[in-house]
């Protein structure tokens, strides 16, 4: 979970239990996390109880969900459509993301990124 969202939540600092183990973000950077929460995910009619990493980076997303996550739902991907399918009750329910939104976060990585290249390289000229 970014910071943007923690914060959006109200979430305080002290609702944080530690976490100490690193992580690397997409642009290969370590990331020391602030702290783990457990929090109540509602998927349709379902609700999943999922713990999330609160890292403070910059990131288009507001948070990205586990393998566990997915297990726990018992829910099958299909990434080029951006649908999730999952089992619920006597039905098969499903989640279904924007083209348009993956869209605009791919573009703003992508600026991020040359942001990012261009003040390092603005710095080394110095």
């Amino acid at each position: 979970m970014y910071h943007d969202l923690y914060r959006g939540l109200n979430l305080k600092p002290e609702n944080l239990t530690a976490y100490d183990s690193p992580l690397v973000s997409f642009d290969r950077k370590v990331i020391i996390p602030r702290g783990l929460i457990r929090l109540p995910v509602q998927a349709g009619s379902e609700v999943v109880e999922m713990d999330f990493i609160m890292v403070d980076a910059y990131s288009p997303y507001t948070a990205i969900v586990a393998r566990s996550w997915l297990h726990d739902l018992g829910l099958v991907s299909f990434t080029l459509h951006l649908k999730v399918k999952y089992p619920s009750r006597d039905r098969i329910e499903e989640l279904v993301g924007s083209q348009s939104m993956a869209r605009q976060c791919l573009v703003a990585t992508i600026m991020h990124q040359l942001a990012a290249e261009s003040s390092t390289s603005a710095e080394g000229g110095l």
